[in-house]
């Protein structure tokens, strides 16, 4: 099965959209939300609205899988469940309010800073998946 990537950002209106990034999917589609999370069931909603309309066309509807990917803002809203901004700093060495600034819109990390923060969390997330519990 083919995997589509899917972009969920945070727009100028403090809106989040999901949507399909590049080229070979057949359809197109958009979620739109007041947070990440909704933005992506929108999208997916989306998705099996369009699926029904192949159906109803007796059309055969490509199946996909979709790999979210997220700006830094639409990451934080997103996992903010389970990270504070004070663990997110130890884990990123980025202080809580830029962190903050970034969460809420306020300022776009640069390219630099953005790779740190993804660095930061998969190599956290690294150790996290490494450890065993007795």
């Amino acid at each position: 099965m083919k995997t589509i990537k899917v972009i969920i950002e945070r727009g100028n209106d403090g809106l989040f959209s999901a949507f399909i990034s590049g080229k070979g999917c057949k359809f197109g589609c958009i979620g739109e939300g007041k947070t990440a999370k909704e933005a992506e069931l929108d999208f997916l909603q989306g998705v099996e609205d369009i699926k029904q309309v192949y159906i109803s066309k007796k059309m055969p509807f490509p199946e996909y899988t979709y790999k979210f990917t997220y700006d830094i803002s639409s990451f934080l809203s997103y996992y903010a469940y389970a990270f504070s901004l004070a663990g997110l700093e130890r884990i990123t060495g980025v202080n809580q309010k830029q962190l903050s600034h970034y969460l809420n819109g306020v300022r776009v990390p640069s390219c630099t800073t953005a790779k740190k923060i993804e660095k930061s969390v998969k190599e956290f997330a690294n150790e996290i998946i490494n450890t065993s519990f007795v």
